[in-house]
């Protein structure tokens, strides 16, 4: 028998389907055809991270050196552009 991998997207329906607490876990469980345990453990881990959703600059946002980065890259990009502009101008 092989291990079944959910998608981080089903993981987080189940977990918000638990928390709202409308069924049971067994109920939820046998919906999904998963073992409440799972369940459980997934909620622990989605409650567990909840804390880092309202940090700021920590998760999506770009740092500082990748945001100058993307500047140099841009302006070499423009450079770039501009010469191969004028050396057809110059044919």
């Amino acid at each position: 028998m092989t291990r079944r991998k959910f998608t981080s997207k089903f993981k987080t329906k189940v977990v918000l389907e638990a928390l709202k607490e409308r069924n049971t876990l067994a109920e939820i469980a046998q919906k999904y055809e998963i073992h409440p345990n799972q369940i459980s453990q997934w909620k622990r881990e989605f409650l567990d991270g909840a804390d880092q959703v309202f940090e700021k600059g920590k998760t999506s946002k770009k740092t500082e050196a990748e945001k100058e980065k993307d500047k140099y890259l841009k302006t070499i990009g423009q450079l770039k552009m501009e010469v191969d502009f004028l050396k057809d101008a110059l044919r």
